[in-house]
């Protein structure tokens, strides 16, 4: 079972200013366009924590804020887009036991996308940890996703490794 905290909602966001920027950027570009955005976002999510409850596992109550970073440069005929969500004083409550859990980790993804023709590159790099009070109630999720598609549009790297363990 995959559970994923970050679920972006920015995607719509990104896509307007994406849009936006190759609107008014006409079709060349003389000096890099970039532009930059922080934002602060409440969260509450209910992931299941196999490993808690005794090795019953138990849904998990998260809450806290998310950081997300958008940063977008236009430059050269390429799109370079990077995005980050890093969860910050997120808490979680087992919704069984009550146990207490802090929750860290960060999600990064990395684009390279022409203007015109050319070859594209996806990644995305999820750490993601439950970290419950005692032994063996914590959840550990790394996600590695790089897809890279050549100028005729073929997919030529396609990786996806997601290990889930509980410690």
């Amino acid at each position: 079972m995959k559970t994923f905290l970050f679920k972006p909602k920015t995607l719509s966001f990104l896509l307007a200013i994406t849009l936006l920027a190759l609107t008014l950027a006409g079709p060349a570009f003389a000096q890099a366009l970039a532009i930059t955005t922080n934002d602060f976002i409440p969260f509450a999510q209910i992931t299941f924590v196999p490993c808690a409850n005794g090795g019953a596992g138990e849904l998990v109550l998260l809450e806290g804020t998310l950081h997300v970073q958008n940063h977008l440069t236009i430059s050269n005929n390429r799109v370079s887009l990077k995005i980050h969500f890093q969860p910050q004083g997120a808490e979680g409550t087992g919704l069984i036991t009550g146990d207490k859990y802090q929750s860290t980790g960060v999600t990064q993804e990395q684009d390279s996308l022409p203007l015109t023709n050319g070859a594209a590159e996806f990644t995305f790099i999820n750490n993601f940890k439950i970290i419950g009070v005692g032994p063996d109630n914590n959840l550990l999720v790394h996600q590695t996703v790089h897809v890279t598609v050549d100028a005729n549009g073929l997919i030529t790297t396609n990786v996806n490794n997601t290990t889930i363990e509980c410690r």
